[in-house]
């Protein structure tokens, strides 16, 4: 199996990188930045240098190529403007759904945020990330891929606890918070043991084990 991964300099995306590698699969990292390399060797992956902003069709699916599973896991960061939300949290994506169409349509991982919504109100930074993610959603709602779309509560860096809540309705979520490390174990879960598993599913801290997680 290969699993191609933007944004692959991240700390969800590292450690999905050494959970996935420890499981004998191919990791490709798609980064931004060259120095970040060693990062992502170290981690397992194998390391493609792509700026999903500005590189050209055939310069992505040269990095995706061959991929059995693309997973979408950059995002613009806390510190970056509205602009950015644009560029990578939403057009970023939809560059990715494009390319997954034009190289096989391979099974398409996104990674989200709780209530992401494309009509989501208010002119704040964090409401123009919330709105670009429910945008980005529902380009790949309707892109006709096989994909699921993972929604986490606030991220924490706390270990992680193995224990989660993975549920369709945000009501039924059980905490407030998910540590990182949590969120990349329930990826590399799905990609390797649960190729059914598909929509929109919200994930926080909770009471059950990931492997159980998805019964």
């Amino acid at each position: 199996m290969v699993v191609s991964i933007v944004g692959g300099h991240g700390q969800i995306a590292l450690a999905l990188t050494e959970l996935l590698a420890a499981k004998g699969v191919e990791v490709r990292s798609l980064i931004r930045n060259p120095d970040h390399s060693a990062d992502v060797r170290e981690a397992g992956g194998d390391p493609a240098v792509v700026d999903f902003e500005t590189a050209t069709d055939a310069e992505i699916d040269v990095a995706v190529a061959g991929s059995d599973v693309v997973v979408f896991a950059a995002g613009a960061g806390p510190g970056s403007g509205p602009e950015r939300k644009e560029t990578v949290d939403y057009g970023a994506a939809v560059r990715l759904i494009e390319a997954a169409r034009r190289n096989g349509s391979p099974r398409y991982v996104m990674i989200s945020a709780v209530r992401a919504d494309p009509d989501y109100p208010g002119e704040e930074v964090f409401a123009v990330y919330q709105r670009a993610k429910g945008r980005a959603d529902a380009e790949l709602g309707r892109s006709g891929l096989d994909h699921l779309i993972v929604r986490p509560v606030r991220l924490t860096d706390e270990p992680p606890t193995g224990r989660v809540a993975l549920v369709r309705d945000t009501e039924a979520l059980e905490s407030e918070y998910v540590p990182r490390r949590d969120v990349a174990a329930v990826l590399a879960e799905v990609i390797t043991n649960h190729p059914e598993a598909g929509g929109i599913l919200n994930l926080s801290a909770g009471k059950t084990e990931i492997p159980q997680a998805f019964g």
